[in-house]
């Protein structure tokens, strides 16, 4: 009688594991979309250099928003995450990249910020915006908020 060659079975991978796979896959996923979506809006360079100007302010706003009790919880978790987020060195596009590696930064700002004048009301960032009127225009126009006449 001939033998046959024996086959191994092939372990079952646990579920934690297949998870994390998922996880891992869905996330570089996301990432990818997030690089593409930022290419595909790529800033000009005197958005970025107005964007960089108004920085000092826009952190002073940030914080005084989250510090701000008058405004929904909600506003203020989210505001004081942003915080976190930027604070971190460690970004989805890393800022050595350039154009893309500020940018992804701009556009979450962008996002908190429009979610709190949704929830708080332009009126109430205007009064915590720390810079000139000219500056406060400059950041509404580059975050998309309209501005009161």
């Amino acid at each position: 009688m001939g033998t046959h060659p024996t086959t191994r079975e092939i372990p079952a991978v646990p579920w934690w594991l297949q998870t994390l796979i998922g996880v891992g896959f869905a996330l570089v996923v996301v990432w990818l979309a997030l690089i593409a979506a930022l290419l595909a809006a790529k800033p000009g360079k005197l958005e970025l250099r107005e964007a960089v100007r108004l920085l000092p302010d826009l952190l002073r706003l940030l914080r005084r928003l989250a510090g701000d009790r008058t405004l929904p919880r909600g506003v203020r978790v989210r505001l004081w995450l942003l915080l976190v987020y930027l604070a971190v060195p460690i970004d989805l596009i890393p800022d050595f990249i350039p154009v893309l590696g500020y940018a992804d930064d701009a556009i979450i700002v962008t996002a908190v910020l429009r979610s709190t004048v949704r929830r708080a009301g332009l009126d109430a960032v205007r009064a915590h915006w720390p810079g000139t009127d000219d500056g406060f225009a400059a950041m509404c126009r580059l975050t998309g908020l309209r501005s009161p006449a």
